[in-house]
């Protein structure tokens, strides 16, 4: 069969609002290629928590491209499991990046069967986690509810209903494809949300349903699919009734950290801590967690900092 969706080139590391004609619905779509590969590929991580940090960062996207501010969306999910934490932290200009904690032992243990574990396998008991950071002159406001489902998915879900009474429903999907210049991660994500009902729309359950049994029908391979436009799986899934791409933005994966920054970091800790810190060679290294750059640097350097 063949898609006659509004013809574009087919785009990557982008989130973009849609809109179904004349429905009272608002949608997301999130597709990233290059972005979560670098990401993913910042360190040795096994491939189900490659997979749970690419579902947060592609979820993070997805929430953190609606904001109307300028600031940061933390996504985060910490627990008893094997993996102890995970973060993707979206900025407003685009930005992304995440990083994950866990025992290999415990993941690999987890990881005996025929399924990939899920987000509840992996993070156990714990909660889920979103931050919204409007920059230093604002409190950074915050909703937690437990960890639900063996999908970030889910747990976002479950967050919108409880904290927001919004019913949304939520696809993320996390793979990875051989091209030209190797196997490289992807990760997508689609939102979709009602808008309540009130005297002049009147009730929206019904559309509501159609909505989600269409969004349903989405599957996991379409999401990471690198020949599939967003216009064209948009088109696949509602074409009957008109829909159109609006705002699209650029997403990359840019840690923010530097040497300076390090130094200001560690030039607050106490002298005797930072004394610790220098090896046999004279030296102070420090490696990022989000990105995996080794920083190195003279004591002199961290007391410059500080003054």
């Amino acid at each position: 069969m063949t898609d006659h969706a509004p013809h574009s080139p087919v785009s990557d590391d982008l989130a973009a609002a849609f809109q179904i004609e004349g429905w009272p619905v608002r949608g997301r779509l999130v597709r990233l290629g290059a972005a979560i590969d670098k990401i993913l590929k910042a360190h040795a991580y096994p491939e189900p928590v490659a997979s749970l940090l690419g579902e947060a960062c592609a979820l993070a996207a997805l929430v953190g491209s609606s904001l109307k501010f300028d600031g940061r969306l933390l996504i985060q999910a910490q627990g008893d499991g094997p993996v102890r934490y995970v973060v993707a932290d979206y900025g407003t200009d685009g930005t992304l990046r995440g990083y994950c904690r866990y025992d290999e032992a415990e993941v690999a243990a987890a990881s005996q069967g025929f399924s990939r574990p899920g987000a509840q396998t992996l993070l156990g008991k714990g909660v889920f986690i979103m931050t919204l950071d409007r920059g230093p002159d604002f409190e950074r406001t915050q909703g937690i509810t437990p960890i639900e489902g063996e999908s970030l998915s889910l747990c976002a879900e479950h967050y919108f209903e409880q904290s927001e009474q919004v019913p949304t429903k939520v696809r993320l999907a996390v793979g990875s494809v051989q091209t030209d210049a190797g196997v490289q991660w992807r990760a997508g994500g689609a939102m979709i949300q009602v808008i309540a009902g009130d005297a002049a729309r009147g009730s929206t359950e019904e559309v509501w349903e159609r909505t989600r049994a269409l969004f349903f029908t989405l599957g996991d391979d379409e999401l990471i699919d690198p020949t599939i436009s967003p216009e064209t799986l948009l088109f696949r899934l509602f074409h009957e009734d008109g829909v159109r791409l609006e705002g699209a933005r650029t997403l990359s994966a840019v840690c923010g950290c530097s040497k300076d920054r390090i130094a200001a970091v560690l030039a607050s800790f106490e002298p005797k801590e930072r004394d610790d810190m220098v090896e046999a060679d004279g030296k102070i290294r420090v490696t990022c967690e989000y990105c995996a750059t080794v920083y190195e640097l003279e004591p002199d350097d961290v007391v410059t900092a500080q003054i």
